[in-house]
């Protein structure tokens, strides 16, 4: 029975898409996320529908729809691989679909975007980014989250032992989870659309994430203390189902690509923008704001590295290679 239903469901969405690319008009392409629109997310993805609908002059129209309109992350990633969703932008929860990726999860990695560029070009596209395709996606951009940053209303996060006991919402990577449980929180994967009632009623009592989630989910309305950890850099991926890909016209998929990479260095630029803008507006919406203790967190995350190393055979060479690559990188404006 549920591989009748699977089939069901195969031959559903092949219908919906045969008669959506035999329909009159553009080809109408979905581009489906998670963020608010006004986040570093929704404007990266709005960035992008721009320069490709500007490329293509109406032979294809990409439509964003934001605030988990398409459903979440893990709800629009089955859509990509059934192709009725055509873009998305996954983050963490890409390490617990593609094992690859959990190099972008271990804690300290990347010191500024400088840093990012040189990972990108010589790790990211070449050793990770290929290995979505076993996975039936096919990885189109590199973009960005953010450097995350915890809050929580209890007590400043200096330390690690700061947050022994504390309930800390974490997205759906095993990775993340495992880095806040060797830290004594209490982690509690959930959809980001849940966080809000669920620090306003206490179910959890803190969570971490970049500045532009923490702003533009208004967090700081239930939050009061904001630590600037900068655990980990957390890309954001622009994503397409394998299969989907194939499908488009040559041009589409030409102009598509472009975009995808143009808006890489824009998303970067925009991105340290934002952190100095919001973290301005988090102070000012009367946060308490704290620069955590960056070496004791350091010296506590070093176990993490290990396990993905066990876990992953050769990911030591990797996560070497990005490191030696800060010191190639010329240094930029450093996350907040």
């Amino acid at each position: 029975m549920p591989g009748m239903r699977l089939a069901a469901v195969l031959l559903v969405a092949a219908l919906v898409l045969s008669c959506r690319d035999r329909a009159e008009g553009p080809l109408e392409l979905r581009f489906g996320h998670v963020a608010n629109p006004t986040s570093l997310g929704g404007l990266s993805a709005q960035e992008f529908a721009r320069r490709v609908n500007e490329r293509l002059k109406g032979r294809a129209n990409v439509t964003v729809f934001g605030s988990s309109q398409l459903g979440d992350d893990e709800t629009l990633l089955l859509k990509l691989k059934l192709g009725t969703v055509d873009f998305s932008m996954p983050s963490t929860i890409m390490s617990s679909v593609v094992d690859e990726f959990g190099f972008f999860e271990m804690p300290y990695l990347v010191r500024d975007r400088a840093h990012v560029k040189r990972i990108r070009e010589e790790i990211f596209w070449e050793k990770i980014a290929p290995a979505a395709e076993r996975k039936g996606l096919l990885i189109l951009g590199l973009w960005e989250n953010g450097f995350r940053q915890v809050t929580n209303s209890i007590r400043p996060i200096v330390g690690p032992e700061d947050l022994a006991g504390v309930k800390l919402r974490t997205p759906r990577g095993r990775w993340r989870i495992r880095l806040f449980q060797s830290y004594g929180a209490h982690p509690t994967p959930m959809s980001l659309a849940e966080v809000f009632v669920a620090l306003q009623t206490g179910v959890i009592d803190g969570q971490e994430n970049p500045l532009t989630q923490i702003q533009t989910q208004k967090f700081q309305e239930v939050q009061r203390y904001l630590s600037l950890t900068n655990h980990v850099y957390s890309p954001s991926y622009l994503a397409t189902g394998k299969e989907r890909w194939e499908s488009l016209p040559a041009d589409v998929r030409e102009a598509v690509r472009e975009a995808a990479r143009e808006t890489e260095d824009w998303v970067l630029e925009t991105a340290e923008r934002l952190d100095r803008e919001m973290l301005t507006d988090l102070r000012a919406a009367g946060m308490e704001v704290n620069e955590a203790d960056r070496a004791r967190f350091v010296a506590a995350s070093e176990a993490i590295y290990e396990e993905l190393d066990a876990e992953l055979p050769g990911a030591s060479d990797w996560t070497r290679q990005a490191l030696a690559l800060a010191e190639e990188a010329p240094e930029t404006t450093p996350a907040p």
